[in-house]
């Protein structure tokens, strides 16, 4: 069985017409998973829905305890771009006996923005990475994996790719 952490980021905002803001109201994962026809047993638990640049040491610490204590071994977690990597940085140095495979992934654009939305794809990527991989905790976007301590969000281009220098 694979268990999902959702803990919020882009892929679960929702705009609000009204106020033009982007904020959350539920996840979509449950959806995603439907629509994609998914046959895999899941087990999906929302830890918390917050932007990735609000999270502090807690919620990381948070998320990794959550990973630890699960009792499955295929663990991906939803969570927000811009932060992915330090949250990534905390689960590895807490997953001390390194037995389990966690993937993170997230969206540069709403799953509520239908067809523009990179997150169904993202997800899609994780769920097979995560069955595949060795114990270890890797960040999945735009088709790719990356080990967690060789990768960076590129700014510029909205793209994940490995440091500069790194093969």
């Amino acid at each position: 069985m694979i268990q999902i952490f959702i803990t919020g980021g882009t892929f679960d905002k929702e705009y609000n017409y009204i106020t033009g803001d982007l904020s959350f109201m539920t996840t979509h994962i449950p959806e995603m998973l439907k629509r994609g026809r998914c046959s895999l047993d899941i087990e999906v638990e929302t830890i918390m829905m917050k932007d990735s640049l609000e999270m502090n040491l807690k919620d990381r610490k948070e998320i990794a305890r959550k990973c630890i204590e699960s009792k499955h071994q295929q663990i991906i977690v939803t969570h927000g771009t811009d932060t992915m990597v330090d949250t990534a940085k905390v689960i590895s140095e807490e997953n001390k006996a390194k037995s389990k495979t966690i993937v993170l992934t997230g969206a540069m654009i709403p799953y509520t923005f239908g067809v523009s939305s990179d997150g169904f794809f993202n997800l899609g990527s994780a769920l097979s990475f995560v069955q595949i991989l060795e114990p270890g905790v890797y960040i999945t976007m735009n088709g790719r994996y990356f080990s967690w301590n060789n990768v960076q969000k590129n700014y510029n281009t909205g793209i994940f790719e490995r440091l500069v220098g790194e093969e």
